[in-house]
C-alpha cells in the first residue's frame, strides 16, 4: 500500500574463524548474495601470529522464503572448502543469561538494569547465588531467584551446587553465564563445560593486585589508576581471554573506601560491556586471546 513503511527485514550474524587463506571474504559474500541476502555490515581480520582469520557479518534477507535453517545447511559446503568454524545468529534474538553474584551486588544491579531497559540484548533467565542478599533486588525485576549455598570447606555441596548450575543452564538453554562479582572458585569440570560462555570481572586491570582487599592493597602501593577486566572464565584462575578493560584516574588524596566507589562504577562499565558485546556475537575466541570487532 502506498505510503506504508516498508516491513522490516529479518537481521542474522554470522561469525567464522578459520585458516587465513584467500579467498574467505569472496566464498561468504558469493554464498549470502546466492541465497538471496544482502550484506549490511561486515568485519574482519587476520592475525599474523595464529595464521587464522576471523569475520564477523550482518545481513539481511532479500527474499522472505529464506531461513535460518536453510541457511545453516546449506553454508557447510562453504565452511568444509575454507575448513571453518563457524554459526549463523538471530540478531533480534535477546540471548538468555544467568547472573551468578555473592555479596557484592553492583555488577548485579546495573546488568539487571540494562537488560529491563532493553540497553542489553540479553533476557535475564535467573540469578543464581550463594547467599540469599539479593534475592528481593532479583524478584524486584520479575526474575527468577536461585539460592545454591556454598559452605567454606564442603566439597559435597560445591559439587551439588555446581551440578545444579549446569542443569539450570541446559533446562532454560542458557548461552551464557556471567560471575557478576560471583566469589566462589569454580571447578574445572564447570569451566570446561562452560568454556567460552562464561565471563567474570575482576576487580583490577589484570594483572594486578590479587587476593583480598585488592584496592587497599592499591592505596598502599599509592596507584594513580585503578581499573577492572571481564575475561572468560577457564580453569587457569583470572588468566583467561581478556574482552574489556578499562582504568580510572585517582589522586594522593582519595581514601580506600573511594577507590572502592571508583572501582564500583568502573567494573559495572567493564562487565556490562562484555557481556554485550557477547551478546551481540563480537567476541571470537582466538587461543588464549579475543578478537573484538566494534
Amino acid at each position: 500500500m502506498a505510503g506504508m513503511a516498508e516491513q522490516k527485514k529479518q537481521q542474522w550474524v554470522l561469525t567464522l574463524s578459520c585458516p587465513d587463506t584467500p579467498g574467505v571474504v569472496h566464498g561468504v559474500a558469493n554464498y549470502l548474495l546466492m541465497t538471496g541476502c544482502t550484506i549490511l555490515d561486515s568485519q574482519q581480520y587476520g592475525d599474523p601470529d595464529t595464521g587464522l582469520f576471523f569475520m564477523r557479518v550482518s545481513f539481511s534477507r532479500v527474499h522472505d522464503e529464506v531461513t535460518l535453517e536453510q541457511l545453516t545447511s546449506s553454508f557447510e559446503a562453504v565452511g568444509a572448502t575454507f575448513r571453518m568454524t563457524w554459526r549463523f545468529h538471530d540478531a533480534e534474538e535477546r540471548m538468555p543469561v544467568v547472573l551468578m553474584v555473592s555479596k557484592f551486588g553492583h555488577c548485579l544491579n546495573d546488568l539487571l538494569f540494562r537488560a529491563s531497559t532493553g540497553a542489553l540484548p540479553v533476557h535475564v533467565a535467573a540469578v543464581v547465588s550463594n547467599h540469599r542478599d539479593f534475592e528481593e533486588l532479583t524478584r524486584s525485576y520479575g526474575v527468577d531467584f536461585v539460592h545454591l549455598p556454598v559452605a567454606a570447606g564442603d566439597a559435597e555441596a560445591r559439587a551439588k551446587a555446581e551440578t545444579a548450575l549446569l542443569d539450570l543452564v541446559e533446562a532454560r538453554g542458557v548461552e551464557l553465564v556471567v560471575l557478576a562479582r560471583y566469589m566462589q572458585v569454580l571447578t574445572d569440570d564447570v569451566c570446561k563445560a562452560l568454556e567460552g560462555r562464561m565471563i567474570n570481572i575482576h576487580h583490577s586491570f589484570l594483572p594486578s593486585f590479587k587476593g583480598a582487599k585488592p584496592y587497599h592493597q592499591a592505596h598502599a602501593r599509592g596507584v594513580k589508576l585503578i581499573g577492572a577486566t571481564a575475561h572468560y572464565v577457564t580453569a587457569d584462575l583470572d588468566e583467561g581471554p581478556i574482552i574489556e578493560q578499562e582504568v580510572a584516574r585517582v589522586g594522593h588524596a582519595v581514601t580506600p573506601e573511594q577507590l572502592v566507589a571508583v572501582g564500583r562504577d568502573v567494573e559495572c562499565q567493564v562487565l556490562a560491556r562484555a557481556v554485550k558485546w557477547h551478546a551481540e556475537h563480537r567476541v571470537l575466541l582466538n587461543g588464549h586471546r579475543t578478537v573484538v570487532f566494534p
